[in-house]
């Protein structure tokens, strides 16, 4: 695994000022912002696709330093009933698209997207409970709607070679392992095109155990984690146990909020983050750890390094492989014949 940064935390730095910090905090890894939400201020798709020069120059630049892109992102809501933000929205996605496979790219990071309730919505509507049962029909709506579309984009990124890697994120259709796997399996025949971006900060305060939901996409039929960021959250439980932890209060009111967004190691210990990283290796997962920085209690250089510190003590996954054939052998389940265990040690002994 390689400890990486998502650079639109600087986006007022000049990307080459960016890129000797990042290396000199031992950094291998680098994530683009291309628009939408991230802001495109150190890699504007329109551009790089008209000019082979320029991408050669940002390669050029990113290699010097003995780093690679992790991935490019344009986290939008392409599915957004206004057609005017839609579309930028959708334009941006697909220059992206492009981009990232005139780069050699593979994952393209974004949000599902979310539609109306219904087509004469004029807002994207977050449906969170099954009744009243109006609520169902608006989800039937926004399933149809996703669906149509991510089909037809699913093929283009099979012509690209590359993977849409979706932010599982409230606010947006798609928010947790089971509605991931779902728009995965309706896109149909290049679903596998459907992947994750896993994020653990927005999973953390919706009570799911990050582990646990890091397995159950491992056991997908094709690889469903193809990106990672790093970043931490942490519920209040002296807020949460009066309001629960579903928030619209600002980012900035910390005190009042019943959950906010921390650096790596200040919403879970080592001992989480240590369990997490090894279930991501567990499952085959040998990419970037992204950092992505939105702590409001910290600057972004100092939230960023303490996330690398973090990371550094717990993911020191430098090699491949790594198992103790032996070992293996030895622990493995005692019920299956042939396969390690109690049974296996008798046969080796």
């Amino acid at each position: 695994m390689k400890i990486g940064a998502f650079t639109v935390a600087w986006s007022s730095k000049p990307l080459e000022e960016v890129l000797d910090f990042l290396v000199e905090a031992g950094v291998q890894a680098i994530e683009l912002g291309c628009g939408n939400y991230p802001g495109n201020a150190h890699c504007n798709p329109f551009e790089l696709n008209e000019s082979a020069a320029d991408r050669k120059a940002l390669l050029k630049m990113v290699g010097d330093r003995g780093l690679v892109i992790s991935g490019l992102s344009c986290h939008g809501n392409p599915l957004h009933p206004d057609k005017k933000i839609a579309t930028a929205h959708h334009e941006v996605w697909q220059a992206t698209v492009k981009l990232a496979k005139n780069l050699g790219v593979q994952c393209v990071n974004g949000f599902s997207g979310l539609p109306a309730g219904g087509p004469d919505d004029k807002v994207p509507n977050w449906v969170v409970a099954p009744w009243p049962e109006d609520h169902l029909q608006a989800l039937e709506y926004q399933w149809a709607v996703a669906t149509e579309y991510w089909t037809a984009e699913a093929k283009n990124l099979k012509k690209a070679g590359v993977y849409a890697c979706f932010e599982m994120h409230p606010n947006f259709l798609v928010y947790n392992p089971e509605t991931l796997i779902k728009l995965r399996k309706a896109v149909g025949a290049n679903g596998d095109r459907i992947c994750a971006n896993y994020d653990p900060s927005h999973l953390f305060w919706q009570g799911i155990d990050n582990t646990a939901a890091i397995r159950w996409l491992g056991e997908q039929s094709d690889p469903v984690i193809r990106h990672f960021h790093a970043k931490d959250s942490l519920v209040y439980d002296w807020n949460a146990r009066v309001n629960g932890v579903l928030d619209t209060k600002h980012y900035s009111d910390e005190i009042n909020r019943s959950w906010i967004f921390r650096s790596v190691g200040y919403g879970h210990g080592a001992d989480v983050w240590k369990d997490i990283l090894s279930t991501l290796r567990m499952v085959g997962y040998d990419g970037a750890l992204s950092i992505e920085h939105e702590d409001s209690l910290m600057t972004n250089d100092e939230g960023f390094l303490k996330a690398v510190a973090m990371l550094k003590e717990c993911a020191m996954f430098q090699e491949k492989g790594g198992r103790n054939r032996s070992a293996v052998s030895l622990t493995a389940d005692p019920d299956r014949p042939g396969k390690g265990g109690v049974r296996e040690m008798n046969r080796l002994q």
